[in-house]
């Protein structure tokens, strides 16, 4: 083959691969220009597609009341989601600031008393002796007290302002999510075209299984694990009032924080009762006491039932996911990690289903349900 012809013939193969490799070059560009321009409003999206799943349920039983009209019915849900997060905000605002100046009064003007230290304390092992003079120079010289522990008490201080400023900003893009999350769902018919055909296009023919797996994760998961905490912590909320707890509002935030991350409300139970029997009357203790270990266990009747009605995959799937995700990718995670984990289940299961057919075809992916397990 002459050099000509040689010539002729890598322009031949490597003109088109050179063609190819621009494109490809342009398109990931593209991606990475678009990521990072999206990359500030990526989380708040995110929240809003998950709040979009979690109350289009309802947003369709109001469009039939409403005879149809999705708009109106997706401003109303939309309206009283802000107010669900804006009243009580203002409540636990209030109730913190009122908390931090009657300590701040009783401090001042030398009312607040601790407790004499109980019997038997000093016996405690390694700590006991320490525990009980610190305790007893507290219950005689708290001011005192008080002003030898000033740089831990500041650095506290400060740590909670840095937290209160930061659960501030975390409430402002809940409310912008919520706004997108109307959005989505007063356009819920093209979106939800929109999210199946990317699964279809992902997934192939079981893209649309995935896209009702994933939609029904989320929603248990906002039942299952965020419900039950809102509830624990009203409960607990409305038994700190009524019993007349200072910063009813910011044990209340507490108990809400503990229950989505799965620790529980024991934490702040435990030492508002001791602080009760202490300060109040012994009918008022009790009867709270009471209160607030109902409450406490009721999560363990409450997830069961929420987190495995109707589920496409397992509870257990679900609660683990949702755990996994919250310790590897912070809040949101509670919701991409249940996701994942179901959709990687499904996958897993159908794998095993299709080594199990005879001609090799696939298994339905129907056919597995939560019972299962």
């Amino acid at each position: 083959m002459t050099d000509p012809d040689k010539i002729a013939q890598e322009k031949k193969y490597t003109g088109p691969a050179i063609d190819i490799a621009i494109r490809i070059g342009v398109i990931a560009l593209l991606v990475v220009l678009c990521f990072q321009i999206l990359r500030p409003f990526i989380s708040l999206v995110i929240w809003g597609a998950i709040l979009a799943i979690a109350f289009y349920p309802a947003c369709r039983r109001l469009r039939g009341v409403l005879g149809g009209r999705d708009k109106l019915a997706a401003a109303i849900i939309t309206v009283v989601m802000l107010l669900g997060i804006i009243l009580p905000s203002v409540r636990m605002v209030g109730s913190l600031v009122d908390g931090v100046k009657y300590i701040n009064h009783r401090i001042q003007s030398g009312e607040m008393k601790m407790p004499p230290p109980p019997d038997g304390i000093d016996k405690w092992p390694f700590i006991g002796e320490s525990l009980k003079s610190e305790w007893y120079e507290a219950s005689e010289h708290l001011k005192a007290t008080l002003t030898r522990f000033k740089p831990q008490l500041e650095a506290m201080s400060l740590r909670l302002l840095k937290s209160a400023m930061g659960t501030a900003l975390g409430l402002l893009q809940f409310a912008l999510s919520i706004i997108i999350a109307g959005i989505f769902m007063a356009n819920a018919r093209g979106s939800g075209n929109m999210a199946t055909d990317l699964f279809v296009r992902l997934a192939g023919e079981r893209g649309a299984d995935f896209a009702d797996i994933s939609a029904k994760t989320v929603r248990n998961v906002v039942k299952g694990i965020l419900g039950v905490a809102i509830i624990q912590s009203l409960l607990a909320g409305t038994g700190f009032v009524v019993a007349g707890v200072p910063g009813a509002g910011l044990w209340a935030f507490f108990c809400l924080m503990l229950a989505i991350i799965q620790i529980g409300i024991f934490p702040v139970v435990i030492p508002v009762i001791i602080y009760m029997f202490y300060t109040a009357s012994t009918l008022t203790a009790g009867l709270l006491t009471v209160w607030l270990i109902l409450v406490s266990l009721l999560d363990n009747f409450l997830k069961p039932i929420l987190l495995g009605r109707g589920a496409p995959v397992p509870m257990l799937v679900v609660f683990l996911g949702a755990i996994g995700g919250f310790f590897s990718m912070g809040f949101i995670g509670l919701f991409v990690g249940a996701v994942i984990l179901s959709l990687g289940f499904k996958l897993f299961r159908v794998w095993l289903d299709d080594l199990s057919q005879p001609n090799g075809q696939a298994a339905n992916l129907n056919c597995i349900s939560s019972e299962e397990v």
